[in-house]
């Protein structure tokens, strides 16, 4: 039998209040290895996407805490506004007031609008994205920086907080996961959101370098299509010849992968990024 070796540990999650989401699945899967798990989220009401994913993303943690506790591991939540880089130390904060030192960052919260170069809206579509949104709004200075600012800088911050903390308690054991996307170096229609990702593959990669020397593993994982909500009927359709397996991908396909990572099986492994897409993209 193997021994992920995660017992005990505490595992912080980011972007974890969709119960039909990665960071549901992810804080589910850490739970029933024995681990701790504290979970960040922020209620989202901007309208974005299908109305089922509206209704998941607007939700409290309450229903994956709930579902978590069920099974008698110990967890808690707290809301945060990833906008502001101040809410990044607070949150560590709290998660260790609440549940101990921190062991592995999960970096899973995201921020996502479709916008374009081409000045007219609507003058060009993504044939995926007509399926389920709004044709893309032309590009702005607001949704470069909002996506940047949770997608990028607030993961950024987060390494940062957590490897201060690894080192000052000599921990010499670490594992940050971060979520990117597979369309991040080339992602018309949704540009700011591909480039934010991009920077956050770049982060991974040096982060990795600079911080292994403090036996901190850090990851990415380029997702695929997978289900959260938001893939519509007709969406998942005309996704499905794009991946060699046939079919969309599922939360607990990357939370398996996420806790391998995190897992002693994975100890050796880090700067790298791992596409979990079914094939989608190789």
């Amino acid at each position: 039998m193997i021994d992920p070796g995660l017992r005990g540990r505490c595992v912080l999650v980011t972007g974890a209040n969709n119960p039909l989401g990665i960071g549901a699945a992810t804080a589910m899967a850490f739970a029933r290895l024995g681990a701790r798990v504290y979970l960040h989220y922020h209620r989202t009401v901007d309208g974005v996407g299908t109305a089922l994913y509206r209704a998941q993303q607007a939700k409290s943690c309450d229903e994956v805490l709930d579902a978590i506790r069920s099974g008698g591991t110990a967890a808690d939540a707290c809301e945060a506004d990833f906008t502001d880089p101040d809410t990044v130390p607070a949150l560590f904060d709290r998660a260790e007031r609440t549940m101990g030192r921190v062991d592995v960052l999960v970096n899973n919260a995201a921020a996502w609008r479709s916008d374009t170069f081409v000045p007219e809206r609507g003058a060009t579509r993504n044939p995926y994205l007509e399926l389920f949104s709004d044709a893309a709004e032309p590009l702005s200075a607001a949704s470069t920086m909002a996506q940047f600012a949770v997608n990028a800088i607030a993961a950024a911050l987060l390494i940062r907080a957590f490897a201060r903390r690894c080192v000052a308690r000599d921990a010499r054991w670490g594992r940050v996961i971060n979520i990117s996307t597979a369309g991040s170096d080339c992602f018309p229609s949704e540009v700011s959101y591909g480039a934010s990702k991009y920077a956050l593959e770049s982060i991974t990669r040096s982060a990795a370098h600079e911080l292994g020397q403090f036996g901190i593993t850090i990851n990415a994982l380029a997702l695929g299509p997978v289900q959260t909500g938001w893939i519509t009927p007709e969406l998942e359709q005309a996704l499905l010849p794009t991946i060699p397996l046939g079919r969309i991908g599922a939360p607990s396909d990357v939370a398996d992968v996420i806790v391998f990572l995190a897992s002693e099986q994975a100890r050796w492994i880090t700067g790298q990024k791992i596409f979990v897409s079914g094939g989608h993209r190789m």
